[in-house]
């Protein structure tokens, strides 16, 4: 019987000891993010490397159990008098959480019970005396009380800790009786049989002695589900018929050393979250840290440091805005620095200001009408809203004008000659479109595209070596007379 239940309990451990961590066995690969994971690139796999605690232990102790509830009892105001038994435990411990935990325990004992030690001889014929040997194994869930219920202000050391277990398991007994005439054995229950399932619920103290070691006490009750373990025969005995209870029951008060296991310096039994998140506020809340900003500087010295600048060569005095690109209220291709008109706009060769009107020949020069300065997006032919005021002006222009304009379509030089070509001819024909359907006669406007042959800023070739606003402007339709 010994043999078999070693052999159970470790079958049990084995199992319990393989997954004794969180595993990742269930992807293909270990890269995170996964499949399973949050998502967030910011995490990792759960290792032996990365734990803060040791979660594992071995228990083991000695105490002794008193029945209580039976037809003989181990206690005077009982069936009985005050006889004494012994009893052993070993288990091996798992923490799951700060505050609970879970046991395979194994019991060994003798509860003694009757009105005498039956180590000794009958006192009288009518006296009766019994023990009981018992092998027991059983599973028992482990709550910390004391995790769960600490204030989180408590900032005493943490060295005791009250604890609750309840499980069940398997109980293997021999019950012996004596009487005037002799002892004999009255039960006998195998373990792993239906009728040897018995449960133990209980509540003890632990007190950290160091980083490897517990003192504990448990007082635990016992309730065997046999009316037979006390050793007084069959259901229907004469002993058996003095009460009424179905189940003999015992109470086994134990103490008992906890060898913690791990290279951690903290059980995690004894690790309290809340303290430690109150201890790192408290840490915070009277830390002076200067916090670093600017890391890589501002190049450009324009006030927007180079980890959000956008344009990291903006000229020294221009203003920006928050991305750091030069500000263009007018939205002419040149930026207010540089620009002598900065809410009208106007072309880059008069710094920014309209021309005064002459007979259109060549380039057409501009006026309040602006004719010059319709800008588009990158890779976009779509007429931008802030153009439209530009376009009629340019109605109203062109209809008082008795020459022919060509509408020329320019791109900057990102992107292959070919396909800049086709992009400036796209967007010509888009402001051609726009100004035949609101009255410009077809007669007086055609459209051509020349790519990257005609920029406004040459030194923008390639693209990479300018500034965005230069690249903006290099973007452009203009108009020229017949």
């Amino acid at each position: 019987m010994k043999l078999s239940l070693a052999i159970v309990a470790l079958a049990l451990a084995v199992p319990t000891v393989s997954y004794a961590q969180d595993s990742i066995a269930v992807v293909s690969t270990n890269e995170y993010p996964n499949t399973f994971s949050s998502g967030s690139a910011n995490i990792s796999p759960f290792t032996q490397k990365s734990k803060r605690f040791n979660d594992w232990a071995v228990s083991f102790g000695a105490g002794v159990p008193l029945i209580q509830s039976a037809d003989l009892t181990s206690i005077k105001n009982g069936n009985g008098k005050n006889l004494f038994g012994y009893s052993a435990y070993v288990s091996i411990d798992k923490a799951i959480t700060h505050a609970f935990g879970l046991k395979v325990q194994y019991d060994r004992g003798e509860t003694r019970q009757g009105w005498f030690n039956t180590k000794d001889s009958a006192p009288d014929m009518n006296a009766v005396g019994a023990r009981t040997q018992y092998d027991a194994i059983s599973l028992l869930g482990d709550i910390n009380f004391s995790n769960l219920l600490r204030r989180v202000d408590n900032k005493s050391t943490y060295r005791w800790a009250i604890h609750g277990y309840a499980g069940v398991g398997a109980l293997a007994f021999r019950a012996y009786q004596k009487d005037a005439t002799g002892q004999s054995l009255m039960s006998e229950v195998k373990p792993f049989k239906l009728n040897s399932l018995f449960g133990q619920a209980g509540a003890g103290v632990k007190f950290k002695v160091n980083r490897r070691l517990d003192l504990e006490t448990r007082l635990m009750y016992v309730y065997t589900g046999s009316d037979e373990f006390d050793g007084g025969g069959a259901q229907y005995s004469a002993i058996n018929q003095r009460e009424e209870q179905v189940s003999d029951n015992f109470f086994n008060a134990t103490v008992g050393l906890s060898l913690k296991l791990g290279k951690h310096e903290s059980h995690l039994m004894w690790h309290d979250p809340l303290q430690e998140i109150y201890y790192k506020i408290d840490v915070l809340a009277n830390k002076n840290q200067d916090i670093e900003v600017c890391k890589k500087g501002d190049a450009d010295n324009d006030g927007v440091c180079d980890d959000w600048d956008r344009q990291l060569d903006t000229p020294a005095g221009a203003r920006v805005d928050g991305a750091g690109v030069a500000l263009d209220a007018d939205l002419d291709g040149v930026i207010d620095l540089y620009d002598k008109c900065v809410t009208v706009p106007g072309p880059v060769e008069n710094q920014g200001c309209p021309l005064t009107p002459t007979e259109p020949s060549g380039p057409v020069i501009e006026t309040a009408t602006n004719m010059e300065g319709i800008e588009f997006d990158f890779n976009s032919d779509r007429i931008l809203p802030n153009n439209t005021p530009i376009l009629n002006n340019a109605v109203n222009y062109i209809n008082s004008s008795n020459a022919t304009y060509t509408v020329i379509g320019a791109t900057d030089t990102k992107g292959t000659d070919e396909y800049n070509q086709k992009l400036s001819e796209r967007r010509a024909n888009s402001v051609k479109n726009y100004l035949i359907k609101n009255g410009v006669g077809k007669d007086k406007i055609n459209a051509v595209g020349r790519g990257e042959k005609d920029l406004k800023y040459p030194e923008c070739d390639p693209a990479e070596k300018c500034p965005e606003w230069k690249n903006r402007a290099n973007r452009r339709v203009y108009f020229e007379a017949k």
